[in-house]
């Protein structure tokens, strides 16, 4: 296995190359790598940085969704923990959205502790990317409507770790105070 640094350089290099050129909603669409930046960040920080695979499958947990990258490729290129931890956060996007929203509160309460707590740090992300200054009727619709279901999602995933349970709460809170 590469060394942690690496591993998680690594990780970062191949998720910037596949995300280059996307943006992200909210922030003015800023670069996509960002969100996964953020991601990988929350997660370093909740472990204190004691698990390299779980801040690597943060920076690569939207590259099989978003991307041409395979679970192959990943296990290859890094462990099979990191490929099986990306798989089991990515959405079947052959499926509507109001499914796959569904199927991820459904399914929250069964994935692996390193897979809730990439769910909990992206939702964290998500919402903070929508939180902004002077939102218009479309962006606060949409933002009381990501934290509704955010919330059924991550309510699933508590308990693993304390510290994004609390960044999760601290975060909705502060969305919820700039409507």
């Amino acid at each position: 296995m590469l060394q942690p640094i690496r591993l998680i350089s690594e990780a970062a290099e191949l998720a910037a190359r596949r995300h280059n050129g996307m943006a992200r909603k909210g922030r003015g669409n800023e670069p996509y790598i960002n969100h996964l930046a953020e991601v990988a960040n929350l997660l370093a920080v909740a472990t204190d940085g004691a698990d390299a695979e779980l801040v690597a499958a943060g920076w690569l947990h939207d590259t099989v969704e978003d991307t041409d990258t395979t679970r192959e490729e990943l296990g290859t290129k890094f462990t099979e923990r990191i490929a099986a931890l990306v798989v089991e956060v990515t959405d079947d996007m052959s499926l509507p959205k109001p499914q796959r929203r569904q199927k991820q509160i459904e399914d929250a309460p069964h994935k692996s502790p390193g897979a809730k707590m990439i769910k909990i740090a992206d939702k964290i992300s998500n919402i903070r990317a929508r939180t902004v200054p002077n939102p218009s009727k479309e962006e606060r619709d949409d933002l009381v409507d990501y934290i509704a279901w955010a919330e059924k999602v991550v309510a699933g995933c508590r308990g693993v770790n304390p510290m994004l349970d609390a960044k999760f709460d601290e975060t909705v809170e502060a969305a919820r105070s700039a409507l």
